[in-house]
């Protein structure tokens, strides 16, 4: 089991301590953690890099440490006990959001054969090589000064492609771009078309993706709150405010939380595991719906990866709500859960509070990992249909890369 670590692709570790797997491991996997470049390192496009390179592209480069990772793994894993032929790949966030790209790219054919989706930021529009080169010139035109400065100001200029209020319909440049290489085209096409490596899945987001990610965001009356909408769906404004409408001031936070979670995580999903199913391979869905005592909102984006790790403990530190009992079993169900699909393709296991039913596009049935396991349908299906309405309307044309 390999596993990309999260960080909107700007920060993340995989040394980070929730993701410690002596615990996990114990339970017959053999488990690897990665590096990969981030931020400006990772994923500057830039007119001048592009023009170094036999590939005529720049950006993307840690998709490319992450394919190169994945190979070592298939060169290597077996002095380790591991077997190269039965490798699942699984992440969180951007980590999550790779493993989507990666099921889309032509250069990680065959590199793994099962993967498992934490909070995938999966289907968003992507930018082309050309937008991103563009908005990568701001952080400096010329390459080699660029290549003069010391590693601190480099990183300082990562504020210059990171808006505070990110667009939730729109491309970012500061992540995996369509560079007509390494993604030859958006994941949206592809996956619908079938341009996909077909292999069973395990995928699921949590309740409350948005309301930490969004927190900081100057939104707090209705006009602000209108603005957003303005600004993201400026073609289809009254079905969005139908959709996620706020009667006021009270309601926008959790509007705004609302709709952040279903742009960039829970649409997504849907549209993947839907694409898997499509293709006749089995696809598992999950809501992750646990919040600890004491916990008043969430659980948040990224709080089940304590519980798939078995690392509660690393979690509680600096938190005022608690784990107990029940968390304990909920990780314990998790973990086994988890290496059971990696060993079998199949995450139901002998003692498994529910019976994980398996995904199918008519029914969107999950399983809901809460206070008890229970399965549930349909999850934010008039949102999600919303969407998918939306970005068939703006799909890009396939051939258009740079």
């Amino acid at each position: 089991m390999i596993w990309l670590h999260g960080g909107s692709f700007v920060g993340g570790s995989g040394s980070d301590e929730r993701i410690d797997g002596q615990t996990l491991s114990a339970r017959g996997v053999v488990l690897v953690t990665v590096n990969y470049r981030v931020g400006l390192f990772g994923f500057l496009a830039h007119p001048g890099l592009s023009a170094e390179s036999p590939e005529g592209v720049s950006g993307n480069y840690g998709l490319l440490d992450q394919i190169c990772a994945l190979k070592w793994v298939r060169d290597n894993i077996q002095a380790f006990g591991g077997d190269p032929s039965r490798t699942s790949v699984f992440g969180v966030s951007a980590g999550s959001a790779s493993i989507s790209l990666l099921l889309a790219s032509p250069l990680s054919r065959g590199l793994f054969q099962k993967a498992i989706l934490q909070s995938p930021g999966a289907a968003r529009p992507l930018a082309t090589l050309a937008d991103a080169e563009r908005a990568g010139e701001a952080v400096g035109a010329d390459v080699q000064a660029l290549r003069r400065l010391d590693g601190a100001e480099v990183l300082r200029r990562t504020a210059f492609l990171t808006p505070k209020v990110r667009g939730l319909t729109t491309p970012r440049v500061l992540r995996p771009i369509r560079d007509g290489w390494v993604l030859p085209e958006d994941e949206r096409p592809a996956f619908i078309g079938g341009r996909v490596h077909a292999m069973p899945i395990l995928i699921g987001s949590n309740l409350d993706e948005g309301s930490m990610l969004t927190a900081a965001w100057n939104v707090e009356d209705l006009a602000g709150f209108d603005a957003l909408i303005h600004a993201n769906f400026e073609d289809c404004v009254e079905q969005a405010r139908s959709v996620y409408g706020a009667r006021d001031a009270s309601e926008v936070r959790t509007r705004v939380a609302e709709m952040f979670a279903d742009t960039q995580f829970n649409y997504g999903t849907r549209l993947l595991a839907r694409a898997m199913a499509d293709q006749g391979q089995d696809v598992w869905r999950y809501v992750f719906t646990r919040r600890r005592p004491g916990q008043v909102d969430g659980p948040h984006h990224g709080e089940e990866v304590a519980h798939v790790f078995g690392n509660l403990a690393v979690a509680r530190r600096g938190s005022p709500a608690r784990f107990d009992a029940v968390d304990e079993q909920l990780s314990d169900s998790m973990m086994r859960s988890w290496v059971a699909f990696a060993t079998t393709g199949n995450p139901n296991v002998d003692g498994l509070p529910a019976e994980w039913p398996a995904y199918a596009p008519g029914t969107d049935l999950h399983l809901v990992l809460g206070d008890r396991m229970q399965v549930g349908a349909g999850w934010r299906s008039a949102e999600l249909d919303f969407l998918e309405s939306l970005f068939a309307r703006r799909e890009p044309a396939p051939t258009e890369s740079r």
